[in-house]
């Protein structure tokens, strides 16, 4: 069964899977769940989320999955997967003129800027600041309990990496973390064109690594289209 899905995801068509999102693309969600395990490398590599942009199809199933793992309801006291408010996702897809989109999520940086940006004090309990990494999958934690509300952290990110951490003025706090679902990305998951990957690797080797979305896109749309890259929709 699995391997009857996955040549189908190959032999799909780009238009024709954009033109049944709509009618099918919540039949995609929670179906079931399985655990990837992967550690942090001793070499200096990292479990990361990485994207083939080529097979993005702009659908978004990947900010509606994300948002409804990590929002969930409680109904008569059981918990259920979320509304699927892409706003609440942790990863934001974007899209180009031409025909280009660019799926935006945490870089995993190895020098974490909006680590050495936040200026909180330590939590007495877990010795560590409002921002920190996580010792086996190596994804920013954030601690709202000592957070200082001061946006840096998104600042730093914006500057020095994709500008994947927003701060909610709303909330005051930051959001956009990725937290790799506790290692079983749902984005990655169910992304129906099999266009995200869950993987350990030397992060600083990969070729867009810390790039923004709207240069990916122009990169991307030279190669593609032969033009210059086009304008965000």
């Amino acid at each position: 069964m699995e391997e009857l899905k996955q040549e189908k995801r190959k032999t799909i068509s780009r238009k024709k899977f954009i033109e049944n999102v709509a009618i099918g693309g919540a039949l995609f969600l929670f179906k079931g769940v399985g655990m990837v395990s992967l550690s942090f490398g001793k070499d200096g590599s990292y479990s990361m989320i990485i994207v083939e942009y080529e097979k993005c199809a702009g659908c978004r199933t990947c900010e509606t999955v994300c948002s409804a793992s990590n929002h969930p309801i409680r109904i008569a006291g059981k918990e259920y997967p979320g509304l699927g408010n892409p706003y609440l996702a942790n990863i934001k897809v974007y899209s180009y003129n031409p025909d280009t989109f660019v799926p935006n999520v945490c870089q995993f940086c190895t020098d974490s800027p909006c680590v050495d940006a936040c200026p909180s004090p330590i939590n007495k309990k877990t010795g560590k600041k409002a921002l920190s990494k996580d010792t086996v999958l190596g994804n920013i934690v954030y601690d709202p309990t000592v957070c200082m509300h001061c946006g840096n952290c998104a600042r730093a990110c914006k500057e020095k990496s994709a500008g994947v951490i927003i701060f909610d003025e709303v909330n005051r706090r930051p959001t956009g973390m990725c937290n790799l679902c506790g290692g079983d990305p749902q984005c990655v998951k169910y992304c129906p064109y099999g266009a995200l990957h869950f993987v350990k690797g030397k992060i600083d080797k990969r070729r867009f690594y810390k790039m923004k979305p709207d240069k990916i896109a122009e990169i991307l749309a030279k190669e593609w289209y032969k033009g210059k890259g086009g304008k965000v929709q």
